[in-house]
């Protein structure tokens, strides 16, 4: 099935500077929203605390729960409404992790119902202490990285057949961040700079294909994450598996428009390098449209039905399918060309 004509010949590559100044735009909002909020809004995964979902058999205030959970040593919890029709539904967290046994169970559901004369039943309860969750921020990050890099290798050696040059610069860059984890060097700066440099020592072998892929993904997870900021969404354990999910997705479809261009880089040798990304770039757009529109469908049936525990996940694959199927076909293939050029001029 195709939506998209045969002979389509969208001036996509013409098109470039447009969507670098979008992406640039989008990429400044997001630094400058997580410069002023102090970072990403972490949940108790990464922040550590304790996290309380509650139902209520009717409607109750939340100074009410204030007082519930004030009368058994919590206090200054925050306390957030999950939408769930015909319920009192709430979500209670604090920074004071507390043994979650069936004692403390019986012991909120008791408070909350002296507190609001409502029967309490609790849903949840998570608690993580605050070495385990800086932790997990620091295994997100590596997880993050590593298949940044890894992904890199793979079409570094898939399309211009340098397995071992890139397999050394990695296996050079994950012995540093490694080393660096060991002197306690704080990660929340070594992967960032881990990545910059990466880039660099990818700018300088001339491995252009990992050059174009990197700085897509790079750029899909940056305003994913721009997106959680400026929404006020919690970070999460499940927003990590969806940032990998995105990683892999918009991969799959810079792939699909990558083997397209080395193709046609065989079949037509004469043909300048803009026309034949955007050629080729054309070619796949039917099959892009298809895959984007299917994977937006089932994931917006997800987000409107899948209840507040999977809302932020599909929320963030939302942003993710969008951005990635948009830096496949405005960032990656463009940021091919460009340092097509700087590879012959060097």
């Amino acid at each position: 099935m195709e939506f998209i004509k045969p002979n389509t010949n969208i001036d996509f590559i013409g098109k470039r500077n447009y969507a670098y100044g979008f992406s640039g735009v989008l990429i400044v909002i997001t630094l400058l929203t997580l410069l002023f909020q102090g970072g990403v809004k972490y949940g108790v995964d990464f922040a550590g605390g304790t996290l309380v979902q509650v139902r209520f058999s009717g409607p109750v205030t939340v100074d009410a729960i204030q007082k519930g959970f004030d009368a058994i040593g919590i206090s200054r919890p925050q306390i957030q409404t999950v939408t769930d029709a015909g319920h009192s539904e709430y979500l209670v967290r604090t920074e004071k992790p507390v043994k979650t046994d069936e004692q403390f169970t019986n012991q909120v559901e008791k408070a909350l119902k002296d507190a609001t004369g409502q029967d309490a039943e609790i849903r949840r309860i998570e608690m993580v202490g605050p070495q385990v969750g800086k932790e997990l921020r620091e295994k997100a990050l590596f997880a993050i990285f590593y298949s940044l890099l890894f992904i890199a290798v793979y079409i570094s050696g898939r399309f211009e057949f340098k397995w071992f040059q890139s397999a050394i610069i990695a296996a050079v860059l994950m012995g540093a961040v490694y080393g660096l984890e060991l002197l306690d060097v704080g990660m929340a700066y070594v992967v960032p700079v881990a990545l910059i440099v990466t880039l660099a020592l990818f700018w300088y072998f001339d491995l252009r294909y990992a050059m174009g892929a990197i700085v897509a993904l790079i750029h899909d997870v940056t305003i994913t994450i721009g997106c959680f900021a400026l929404t006020g969404k919690e970070f999460s354990l499940p927003i990590i598996a969806a940032l990998l999910t995105i990683i892999g997705y918009s991969l799959n479809d810079t792939i699909i428009v990558f083997d397209r261009i080395r193709e046609n880089a065989k079949k037509f040798r004469k043909l300048p390098f803009d026309s034949l990304i955007n050629q080729s770039v054309n070619n796949t757009l039917s099959r892009t449209i298809l895959t984007a529109g299917t994977t937006l469908v089932a994931v917006l049936a997800l987000f409107v039905l899948g209840g507040s525990i999977i809302h932020d996940f599909a929320f963030a694959m939302l942003v993710g399918i969008v951005i990635g199927t948009y830096s496949s076909i405005y960032i990656a293939s463009p940021i091919l060309m460009a340092f097509q050029g700087i590879g012959k001029r060097k």
